[in-house]
């Protein structure tokens, strides 16, 4: 049986998706757990390797386990044994060459900025506390020139592995609700990095530090160095995954 598994979670205890021998993560959380219901060592295929203090509303992975547990029921009998921090919200049988990885079309991840004098203790671990005061027109009109297929080498941190740095940007909004800035990105596929490097040259623009025909320099000349700064984690969160 190849099972997808879609997970909810608050990354601020953790050190990103991915095993690994220094830190907590959510893989190493969720494979215990599933090896505790199905008696046996699972190793689960993760949609996104999100970083330390980040946050997935939908979360896909996928991993293959013969169980006598009724497919639906998966999720009830596994958030018994993870924290209540991470929550299974849904389980489907899938073909078996289904692979969370490597089957998505396209990614959406959120952005909060809390853009007032004084942080709220209500929100402060999913959102960026940003106390000066922003420019949100000129912040969209520099996210619009962003949109596209094109080389996002400037919008990557260093330390990737990626075969190559094009991607597809479909969309990047920006929207403010009262004090709450809040930044969407969706793509076909995201560098490593890139989403809090695009928030935070927003940001540069926001605050009068970059202009909007800046941002498509920063672009054209493929230099990190000229973009503005990574964006803490806290305020990210990967919303949605399509297949």
């Amino acid at each position: 049986m190849n099972l997808k598994l879609t997970l909810k979670y608050d990354g601020t205890e953790y050190h990103g998706w991915q095993r690994q021998p220094n830190g907590i993560t959510i893989q190493e959380i969720l494979e215990d757990a599933l090896e505790k219901v199905m008696k046996k060592k699972i190793t689960v295929t993760g949609c996104s390797r999100t970083d330390a203090g980040v946050h997935a509303l939908m979360h896909v992975s996928n991993f293959k386990c013969e169980t006598s547990i009724p497919v639906h029921k998966i999720p009830l009998v596994l958030n018994q044994q993870l924290p209540e921090d991470i929550r299974a919200v849904d389980c489907t049988l899938e073909e078996d060459g289904f692979n969370a990885r490597y089957h998505t079309k396209e990614k959406t991840y959120r952005y909060r900025i809390l853009n007032c004098e004084h942080n709220d203790p209500f929100l402060s671990r999913f959102v960026w506390h940003y106390p000066i005061k922003l420019d949100v027109d000129a912040m969209k009109k520099a996210a619009e020139s962003m949109v596209g297929e094109k080389d996002f080498t400037a919008f990557m941190a260093s330390g990737s592995s990626a075969k190559t740095t094009v991607r597809n940007l479909k969309r990047v909004e920006v929207e403010k609700d009262g004090n709450l800035i809040t930044i969407t990105a969706t793509a076909n596929g995201f560098l490593y990095n890139m989403v809090r490097i695009i928030v935070g040259t927003l940001v540069y623009v926001g605050n009068g530090k970059l202009t909007v025909d800046e941002v498509a320099r920063i672009l054209e000349e493929k230099d990190r160095t000229l973009g503005g700064v990574t964006a803490p984690p806290q305020g990210l969160r990967l919303e949605e995954v399509v297949y």
